[in-house]
């Protein structure tokens, strides 16, 4: 997200855009996902490199990240450091990034913009929510438990398992068991 400069950015970059050097930055750019208007989550930028990065075949343009990916603040490499990632498949790109090591927290910064959030789905595609009703697509035996829960059992009030999207918790026969989300669909 661009904003208009702030004059504690434009001294700390000397009027200068902190990706390409060039005389002429004019915008802030708020590196995600810090969203708060703090200097230490901003680079100064130049309305070229506003452009490149909205423009997949700029490529090109971003060999000057060679030398903006040792600036001092952690915001100017980080936002180095993601646009390199972004053409990682670059001869280039990635001697640069094999080529620097960053602070962790730095690193996680700019990788963070690449991670997708896990999402449950049932055999349908469809997006599961805590506390949805959900029914049996085929008939499962319920391991650990003398039983089989048939096909169309109805299954209420589930639970998303935090650290495996394709498991869901839920009661059956008053019994809480753990089914994968390919046999189930949304109701």
């Amino acid at each position: 997200m661009s904003t208009t400069i702030t004059p504690a950015l434009r001294e700390r970059s000397n009027g200068t855009c902190e990706l390409c050097t060039s005389e002429d930055a004019s915008m802030a750019f708020a590196v995600s996902p810090k969203n708060n208007d703090a200097i230490e989550n901003e680079v100064a930028i130049c309305n070229t490199c506003a452009a490149a990065m909205e423009d997949a075949g700029a490529a090109m343009h971003w060999h000057c990240l060679a030398g903006s990916i040792w600036n001092a603040e952690p915001s100017v490499q980080a936002l180095s450091y993601r646009l390199l990632y972004k053409h990682k498949d670059q001869e280039w790109a990635a001697e640069i990034i094999n080529g620097v090591e960053l602070d962790e927290a730095v690193s996680h910064w700019a990788l963070s913009a690449f991670e997708v959030k896990a999402v449950h789905r049932d055999s349908n595609g469809t997006e599961l929510q805590h506390g949805d009703t959900v029914v049996l697509t085929q008939g499962l035996n319920v391991k650990g438990a003398n039983f089989m829960a048939p096909k169309g059992t109805i299954v209420r009030k589930i639970r998303l398992v935090s650290d495996n999207h394709e498991q869901i918790e839920g009661k059956i026969n008053e019994q809480t068991i753990v089914i994968l989300t390919k046999y189930v669909r949304k109701s």
